[in-house]
């Protein structure tokens, strides 16, 4: 076992999926913070663990702390520079997996079973670290999304993901406002909803880029743990 400067050993450390020169590409789990909050309680964080062993190592991306999966970092300012730009210009594939509660079917008009939710979303002040879907303040958000499967025991809906846009919370709002929140989300999902699971069932799961220094295609993949 590789043990660390800080006392800490390499099993501390997230997954590490891709690891070269110019980047990194992390299989985070949920309940870990991607980066530092507030509070001394809560420095403990992707980004900081991998640093321990990749000290140049700087967030590009985040997830949400309750969700797992496929995370970019960069190696060096450049390269942040660089990958930042990508996902600015949504030059990014991105996927994820979900369950969310009950039987949610393809709508008539779907290509190739894709659908679209195209929904506004802002901040609800009142209810921080909360979004909502706001016709009139809201910043454009879209999310393609397709259906894998129907599981009838627990009454629950295994999706594909595609968000378009970026916004925080983006996946999770816009499957509540289709009445399907995700199972295990504990700011979105009512009580039967949040008990179905032990955690939020939403997973990172495929992640495209063009290499920042080679311009070769990447593409990575994480089976979800649910």
């Amino acid at each position: 076992m590789v043990e660390l400067s800080d006392g800490g050993t390499a099993a501390d450390v997230p997954a590490v999926i891709h690891a070269d020169a110019q980047l990194l590409v992390i299989d985070k789990p949920a309940g870990l913070l991607s980066v530092p909050g507030r509070g001394e309680d809560k420095q403990d964080c992707a980004s900081a663990r991998v640093q321990r062993l990749y000290p140049d190592a700087r967030v590009v991306h985040r997830l949400d702390m309750a969700t797992s999966g496929l995370m970019l970092m960069a190696r060096g300012a450049e390269m942040q520079r660089r990958l930042s730009h990508a996902f600015a210009q949504r030059q990014v594939g991105k996927r994820y997996l979900a369950v969310v509660a009950g039987r949610l079917d393809t709508p008539p008009g779907a290509v190739d079973g894709w659908a679209l939710i195209d929904l506004p979303l802002a901040a609800d002040w009142p209810n921080r670290p909360r979004k909502m879907v706001d016709r009139e303040r809201g910043k454009p958000s879209q999310t393609r999304w397709r259906v894998l499967a129907f599981d009838a025991v627990r009454d629950a809906t295994r999706l594909e993901l595609e968000p378009v846009t970026g916004r925080s919370h983006q996946l999770r709002v816009h499957l509540q406002a289709l009445g399907h929140p995700i199972l295990g989300d504990s700011l979105y999902a009512p009580a039967g909803a949040q008990a179905c699971a032990t955690r939020l069932l939403l997973h990172a799961s495929r992640l495209q880029i063009a290499h920042p220094a080679t311009g070769a295609a990447l593409a990575f993949s994480s089976a979800a743990p649910f």
